[in-house]
C-alpha cells in the first residue's frame, strides 16, 4: 500500500518539534520571540523599533496578560535549560516590573517601549549559555563552536 504524502500542516508541525532541552534550538526560539516582542516594528523617524509587547500594551488587561504570558515562556525555556534559581528570579522580577507598570494606562505604554524586560531576560540567558554551553552560540543561523584551550 503506497503511503500518501503528509498534509502541509503535519509537515510544519513535524519541523517545529524539537528537543525541549536542546540549547541550540531553544536559543533560536527565544531569540526569535524576543525580537518579535521587543523590536520587530520599525517606526519612521523613531530610533528604536517597537515590538508586539508595546502594541499589546495598548489593549487594556488582555494585551498585558498576553504579553506577560509570552514573556513567561522565555523564563520557562530558561528554567528548562538549567539556569540557577537566582537568575530565574531575576528574570521573573524583570517581567513582573514590566507587567505591573505596563498595566497603567498611557504611562505603561511608554514604559513598555523604554523598559524591555524580554531583552533583559534574553541577555541573562545568553550570558549563562555562552559561559556554560558555549556551543550554543548562533550567528546568522550558523552554530558557532568555541575552541577548547586544551592541547591534544
Amino acid at each position: 500500500m503506497p503511503s500518501s504524502p503528509q498534509p502541509p500542516f503535519d509537515q510544519l508541525f513535524a519541523a517545529l518539534r524539537v528537543d525541549a532541552n536542546d540549547p541550540h534550538a531553544a536559543r533560536k526560539r527565544i531569540e526569535m520571540l524576543e525580537m518579535l516582542l521587543e523590536r520587530s516594528i520599525p517606526i519612521p523617524g523613531f530610533k528604536r523599533p517597537i515590538g508586539l509587547d508595546a502594541i499589546l500594551g495598548l489593549i487594556p488587561v488582555v494585551g498585558d496578560a498576553i504579553s506577560a504570558a509570552l514573556g513567561a515562556y522565555i523564563i520557562w525555556e530558561a528554567r528548562n535549560l538549567g539556569l540557577p534559581k537566582w537568575k530565574i528570579w531575576r528574570m521573573v522580577g524583570n517581567l513582573g516590573v514590566d507587567t505591573a507598570i505596563g498595566a497603567i494606562p498611557i504611562a505603561g505604554d511608554v514604559f513598555d517601549v523604554v523598559f524591555r524586560s524580554n531583552s533583559r531576560n534574553i541577555r541573562i540567558l545568553k550570558k549563562h549559555l555562552d559561559k556554560h554551553v558555549p556551543g550554543s552560540r548562533v550567528i546568522d543561523g550558523t552554530i558557532i563552536e568555541q575552541k577548547s584551550d586544551r592541547q591534544y
